[in-house]
Formats: structure tokens, sequence, C-alpha cells
């Protein structure tokens, strides 16, 4: 998935197109969650609004400036100044699940 990552960035990048990827920190709560751990998982998983406001920080980039880049949620929302992310826990408090793929 990364090699797609860089190589569609190069290919699209004189078309002024960008392609990034966004990956969650932790475990999102979804029904895939559900379905790999059950309902008791849920309540170790944040919320998928963090996906969403990780995403629209990308898409407000300037695409000739923002390609080819490898983004985490969390590290995406800090560099925005964010940082409670209490507000995103399905618990707040609950350790939280890392995600199966960072």
């Amino acid at each position: 998935m990364s090699l797609c990552i860089l190589g569609m960035a190069e290919a699209f990048k004189a078309k002024e197109i960008a392609v990034n990827s966004l990956w969650p920190q932790t475990a999102i709560a979804t029904a895939a969650m559900v379905s790999l751990a059950g309902e008791v998982a849920l309540q170790r998983c944040r919320r998928p609004e963090i996906m969403a406001d990780a995403a629209y920080l990308i898409l407000t980039k300037s695409s000739r400036e923002c390609t080819g880049n490898f983004f985490l949620d969390e590290a995406l929302l800090r560099s925005a100044g964010i940082t409670d992310f209490d507000r995103y826990a399905v618990s707040p408090g609950t350790p939280l699940i890392p995600d199966l793929f960072v």
C-alpha cells in the first residue's frame, strides 16, 4: 500500500492531485472492531470522528505541497495544536488498543 501511495503521488503530481495515506494510532470503534474483538473492546477504542478531523486537515492542505505522505491521526492533529484526545475516546480514561497495522 505504501508503494502505491508513493507511485500515485508522483504520477498525479503534474495534475495537482494529492495522494496521501492516513492511519489510526489506536483502534477505531467500528462494526469491524466488534466483529474482531467483541463489544467489550469498543470501550478501548476511539470514535471515528478522530479520523474525520484528521482527514479534514489533509484535504484542506495544498495538493502542491502535501502529497506522498503517511499520516497518523493523532500526530497530525497534535501538529495542528489539538491535544485533547479524550473527546474522541469511547470511554475516556480507559487504556486504548493500539492499531493493528501501525
